[in-house]
């Protein structure tokens, strides 16, 4: 018997936008999935207004009617009927209240929903768009009026911690409920993957034992309990809720990297922007399945969900495959004297939506915000504040931050939380490959105590641009697999890093850019904006995380070629490749990852690469001069940052 009733309100909205113009749309929706995403830094922030006529639902004198919402960027102004309901200030988080006494007949929910400038909730100042709209459900919540707490912060009024005891044999998973109600019996079951009962107790809060426990273990092995918490009342049951949860224990060695389960566990992963072509930051549970998808099918093991709240959904997915993450807030770029009570905010949401997830293993402080900060004092002591508050709500993870490049290593910022990491682009903002490895070593030499990661590092690339002789700026597809070839072998040398995460898995918007020939857009991505094409570099990140048997002729999409011996760099994490050409078998060589060949060019060429049971295969062509297609031409070809 289903508690609880949910019912999803996003279709059939009201919209007036930026020209005043009314239409009718559905949720999720944003009104800067195209101005925001063509450059020029000109996409409309500011208010619109967001109206919802619907019947009363169906509720007894003994339930309360609950809205709620997912995402909303990034201020909202909540009006039902008529009657102010409430505002929230964050565009990435879920807010809900209790709309009961405001229930007519028929309803008109309106909301304000504003991306404006101003000086007090982030973020106002970064390399991506701040879409604006209802870009996540909106849903009611029918429940009994003596219920699981539904008011605090967005969460889910259930707290579930877990841990291995007794050499990883015996589960320890202490559990807390919060209710709006002195009366009533909680009862708490333990379920396995299974369903079946595996722990069960009457309780509020209090811990329970699972024995024989099965670890929450990564990619490998991510199983998965559920808590349920039922609220009987008299002998009748009158809410329920449940969260799924993990059991599992980490911690990071400044010499020896992060470990999981008493294990070296290597976090070699990604960042995720959540915004498509197109759509914007508006996407729905195929866009998150698609994205996951491929980032499984490189064989990433931790994600860093940038720069903001990402939807539940996504964080379940990261439990459901194991995905270690970094969780984090949009305090970014600069710090905003007025804007402090909004990171505390931000960060109480984040940490009470998602302490359940035994993905998350860190709370993210602050981005990058160095780059333009003023008062720096403040900014230090906001830092402290957060990194305090952090520590108080969740004693269980480690806190960290990424440092912008120009934050050096003696930097204050950089020695707040538990462990820190860096946004570094050296060899594509700087020329110098050879820096990563000299700062690095830099850092680790002056504070060997102190855990170091690598947040940011990337270089842009084009699916259509190309070069024999690539280099630092020129946006092929052929540079950005030099950059990542050295990077991969720069970590594989420093075991101690505790996490390296690649900016980034997708291109994604950032209107303030024109580089690469696409204003609008930021092109570090493995695979392009539409999640279409994956870039060489991709299958690089293939060839050294997963296990999934494949070759990959790199080079594809460069098909004219003016040079007489052409050379076919393949990737592939099988031993053995062998390279034909035009059918015929040209050489066989033994290696690790990246296989490189020297081929003869004459007219046109059909290359073909083995390696055991996988295949691949591409054609080029030699050509009198070079395609000007495959270079980047006019005042955009340069590799600036943003900033």
């Amino acid at each position: 018997m289903e508690l609880r009733k949910r019912i999803k309100i996003n279709e059939d909205w009201s919209f007036t936008g930026p020209s005043g113009r009314t239409q009718r749309v559905d949720l999720p929706h944003t009104w800067n999935n195209i101005d925001g995403q063509d450059g020029g830094n000109d996409y409309w922030r500011g208010t619109c207004i967001y109206c919802k006529s619907f019947p009363k639902p169906n509720f007894t004198a003994d339930q309360r009617v609950y809205l709620e919402f997912q995402g909303v960027n990034a201020s909202a102004k909540v009006e039902l009927n008529g009657n102010l309901v409430g505002s929230h200030n964050g565009g990435y988080s879920t807010f809900r209240w209790d709309i009961s006494e405001l229930l007519s007949d028929a309803n008109v929910l309106t909301v304000h929903v504003d991306n404006g400038v101003n000086d007090r909730v982030y973020p106002q100042k970064a390399d991506f768009t701040f879409y604006g709209g209802i870009y996540r459900d909106v849903s009611l919540i029918i429940v009994n009026k003596r219920h699981f707490d539904l008011d605090h912060l967005g969460g889910p009024g259930i707290m579930v911690t877990a841990k291995p005891v007794e050499n990883y044999s015996r589960g320890e998973v202490q559990v807390k409920t919060w209710r709006n109600c002195e009366e009533g019996q909680v009862h708490i079951s333990i379920l396995d993957g299974l369903g079946k009962e595996v722990a069960a107790a009457d309780m509020t809060n209090g811990k329970l034992d699972v024995p024989n426990v099965q670890l929450w273990n990564g990619v490998k092995s991510p199983y998965l309990y559920t808590a349920v918490a039922t609220l009987d009342i008299d002998g009748k049951k009158v809410d329920q809720i449940s969260t799924r949860f993990g059991v599992r224990d980490f911690h990071v060695d400044a010499r020896e990297g992060f470990f999981l389960n008493g294990r070296s566990y290597p976090l070699r992963g990604v960042s995720r922007h959540q915004d498509w072509k197109g759509i914007g930051n508006a996407i729905t549970c195929k866009h998150h399945d698609a994205d996951m998808a491929l980032i499984r099918e490189m064989g990433a093991n931790t994600i860093r969900l940038a720069h903001y709240q990402h939807d539940q959904y996504f964080y379940d997915l990261c439990d459901q495959y194991g995905m270690v993450v970094w969780a984090e807030i949009p305090y970014i770029s600069e710090h905003l004297p007025g804007g402090r009570s909004n990171t505390i905010s931000q960060a109480k949401e984040l940490v009470v939506q998602n302490y359940n997830h035994p993905s998350i293993v860190v709370w993210g402080v602050s981005n990058e915000i160095t780059i333009s900060t003023k008062d720096k004092a403040d900014m230090l002591d906001n830092h402290r504040v957060l990194n305090d508050l952090y520590h108080q709500m969740d004693p269980t993870r480690l806190t960290t931050l990424a440092c912008y490049a120009m934050c050096g290593p003696f930097n204050k910022t950089a020695h707040i939380t538990d462990v820190v990491s860096w946004n570094l682009y050296l060899g594509w903002y700087v020329p110098g490959l050879f820096l990563n490895d000299f700062w690095i070593d830099f850092f680790h030499k002056c504070y060997p105590d102190r855990p170091l990661g690598y947040s940011e590092y990337g270089c842009e690339a084009m699916p259509n641009l190309h070069s024999s002789k690539p280099r630092r700026g020129d946006h092929t597809e052929e540079y950005q697999c030099v950059y990542h070839e050295y990077m991969l072998r720069c970590f594989e040398h420093r075991p101690f890093l505790w996490a390296t995460h690649v900016w980034n898995m997708f291109d994604f918007a950032a209107d303030a850019r024109d580089q690469g020939g696409e204003p609008g857009m930021n092109h570090k991505g493995l695979v392009t904006f539409d999640r279409k094409t994956k870039k060489d570099s991709f299958y690089l990140y293939k060839a050294w995380w997963s296990d999934e048997p494949f070759v990959h002729i790199c080079g594809s999409r460069y098909v004219d070629r003016p040079e007489a011996v052409t050379k076919v760099k393949v990737y592939s994490n099988q031993s053995k490749v062998a390279l034909y050409v035009n059918g015929k078998l040209v050489e066989e060589k033994t290696g690790k990852r990246v296989f490189e060949f020297k081929v003869p060019l004459e007219g046109n060429v059909e290359l073909k690469a083995v390696a055991g049971n996988c295949t691949d295969l591409c054609a080029v062509r030699r050509v009198s001069a070079p395609n000007p297609a495959y270079k980047l031409h006019g005042k955009s070809s340069n590799s600036a940052n943003w900033v």
